[in-house]
């Protein structure tokens, strides 16, 4: 009987191994393929456009053509930065009263020139308000009128209108407004035909003292006293003093 167990468990040992053998080793599984990254746009947040500067407003006097002697003086003085500033720092804009050349030709030599260069900014400055009005505005506007080198006395201004017209007085210049160069809403440039003239930086000149009245010459007395004399002298009648008449009787 063990023999016979014996002979069983071998052959359950041998079939065991066969069936081991026979069976081939699990292939390892195969890596899929690394796929690449897609690549996909970087996404930047949108941005709306910068908002526009403030307008240019020595290249708007070029281009109207005949305001090169006041834009000459704006840049000159610097006023040109001012209103850069200005436009960027208030939202109350800027009205310009601009002068064309003829405007300035017609000023005495040197009148401009004369000042110095404290009083040519000033000069300058006495052509721009510091707020925009449109033509309509000008109707509700009071007076003495406001103007970047100041209001006191030493720059007067007055403004008036009538139906078909803006005048425009500073004690020294009379002028009205003859032309809109530009307007935005912001910026306001009118265009006058004469300069305005301060009456601080340009004072009239004093009228000449008048003549002294040209004097009687005083009628001379003879030593006898006689004051006059009527003499007949080879029939011509001589009126005269007493010595004159002495004088001619001894001829």
């Amino acid at each position: 009987m063990q023999h016979y167990l014996f002979s069983f468990s071998l052959l359950l040992l041998f079939l065991h191994c066969t069936n081991t053998l026979s069976q081939s080793p699990a292939s390892a599984p195969v890596a899929a393929p690394a796929q690449a990254p897609r690549h996909q746009p970087s996404r930047r947040p949108h941005s709306s456009p910068p908002p526009p500067g403030p307008v240019d407003v020595i290249q708007i006097l070029l281009k109207a053509g005949h305001f090169t002697a006041f834009v000459r003086l704006i840049k000159a003085t610097h006023v040109d930065t001012q209103l850069t500033s200005q436009l960027n720092s208030s939202t109350d804009g800027i009205t310009i009263f601009a002068p064309t050349d003829t405007a300035f030709s017609n000023l005495r030599a040197g009148a401009v020139g004369s000042l110095n260069d404290r009083e040519k900014v000033a000069f300058v400055q006495f052509h721009i308000l510091p707020r925009f009005l449109s033509t309509s505005d000008f109707q509700t506007l009071s007076n003495p009128v406001m103007t970047l080198a100041g209001a006191d006395s030493r720059y007067p201004m007055t403004i008036s209108t009538t139906d078909s017209s803006v005048n425009i007085s500073t004690g020294l210049t009379k002028t009205s407004l003859a032309n809109t160069v530009y307007t935005d809403k912001q910026v306001a440039i009118y265009e006058i035909d004469k300069v305005l003239l301060p009456k601080y930086l340009f004072p009239p000149a004093a009228a000449p003292a008048p003549a002294n009245p040209a004097e009687s010459p005083e009628i001379p007395k003879d030593v006898s006293g006689a004051i006059s004399s009527v003499l007949h002298y080879k029939g011509v009648v001589i009126i005269g003093v007493g010595f004159v008449a002495a004088t001619i009787l001894s001829l």
